[in-house]
Formats: C-alpha cells, sequence, structure tokens
C-alpha cells in the first residue's frame, strides 16, 4: 500500500515539466548535484567538529558551548541549503529514486539523524553548564554524538549508492528486494 502511494506520487513529480527541465538541462543538475555535495561538505564539517569535541577526541581545552555556539550558524545554513537541494535532486529523477533501495535507507538514516539531533541537542543545552569546561563530556552525550557520526556517515554512504543500480527494478531481484526497494510493477508479476 505504501510502495503504491510512493510510486503514485513520484510518478506526478515525474509528470511535471520542472522535473523533466532539471533532469534534461545540460547544466542545472549537475549544479543542484554540486550545490548538494558542497554544503554537505560544510554541513558536516562543523557537525564532525562539533561530535569530536563532544566525543572528548578534539579541542577538549574550548569549552563546549563556544564551539556548539559558533559552528551552529553555519551548520543550520548548510544544512538547509543541503535539504533543498537533495529535495530538487530527488524531484529531477523521483520514479527511479523512489524505487531506490538506497534512497529509501538513507530516508530512514536522515529520520534517525534528526531525531538524535533533536535529543541531543536537548540534553546538551540543558545540561551543557555541568561539564562545559571538561576534557570528556558525560556518557550521554558521547553516545549521542557517536551516534551522530554513525547515521550521517551511513547517510553519506547510502545517498552515494542512489546513483548505481544494483538493485534497479528492472533487475531480476528477490521478492524482498522488490519489496524493498518499492517495485510495485515487479511485485504484482510475482502474485
Amino acid at each position: 500500500m505504501l510502495n503504491e502511494i510512493l510510486l503514485s506520487l513520484a510518478r506526478w513529480l515525474d509528470s511535471q515539466s520542472w522535473s523533466t527541465q532539471i533532469h534534461e538541462s545540460i547544466y542545472l543538475y549537475s549544479w543542484i548535484e554540486t550545490t548538494h555535495v558542497l554544503s554537505l561538505m560544510i554541513f558536516l564539517g562543523m557537525l564532525c567538529v562539533i561530535d569530536l569535541r563532544m566525543l572528548g577526541w578534539a579541542f577538549d581545552k574550548v569549552p563546549a558551548s563556544t564551539i556548539a555556539n559558533r559552528l551552529d550558524k553555519p551548520m543550520m545554513i548548510g544544512f538547509a541549503i543541503m535539504l533543498i537541494s537533495g529535495f530538487l535532486l530527488y524531484y529531477a529523477i523521483p520514479v527511479r529514486t523512489t524505487q531506490s533501495i538506497w534512497f529509501r535507507t538513507k530516508v530512514i538514516l536522515l529520520i534517525l539523524a534528526g531525531i538524535n539531533a533533536f535529543l541531543f541537542r536537548a540534553k546538551m543545552q540543558a545540561s551543557a553548564s555541568s561539564w562545559d569546561l571538561d576534557p570528556i563530556p558525560p556518557k550521554r552525550i558521547r553516545v549521542g554524538a557517536g551516534l551522530s557520526l554513525l547515521l550521517w556517515s551511513g547517510v553519506v554512504i547510502t545517498g552515494r549508492a542512489i546513483a548505481y543500480d544494483w538493485f534497479d527494478c528492472r533487475r531480476e531481484l528477490p521478492y524482498v528486494m522488490y519489496w524493498a526497494a518499492g517495485c510495485v510493477d515487479e511485485m504484482a508479476a510475482f502474485q
């Protein structure tokens, strides 16, 4: 049911003229993809510095709140640009992207990373005054920072894998892979 809804939405997006224009443009798709990668580098660069400090692995002489406060704004700007450019990349090729197991995994990891970031930020702000100058933050902060690095590494890896067709619906795959990738038409052939 969910796969059918997602595929219907993707087909509707694909029928829009802007989707085709972005995908078939000589330069626009490449510029959007470049913007996506560069803003990802800005976002992840800032995030890594913050997470490494929260793990106690780098910048242990600098107060954690100082690093977080100074890097927060450029990190969020990078995130916003990355999100917009990522949506445009999806909009340019919605059907193939919707039926990519890598894209689906990336979306799940993005949701988990967002939940982790929300909880991590709340815990950090609530307790920063008690450990701000400590070279090694409390365990709950280190766990959140470690999860952040792990989840965002997964987002980058799966995002890169979207370009490859190892599990495309056009290939012969086991039923479970058709389901996981959202290959609606191919699953119907099994019934």
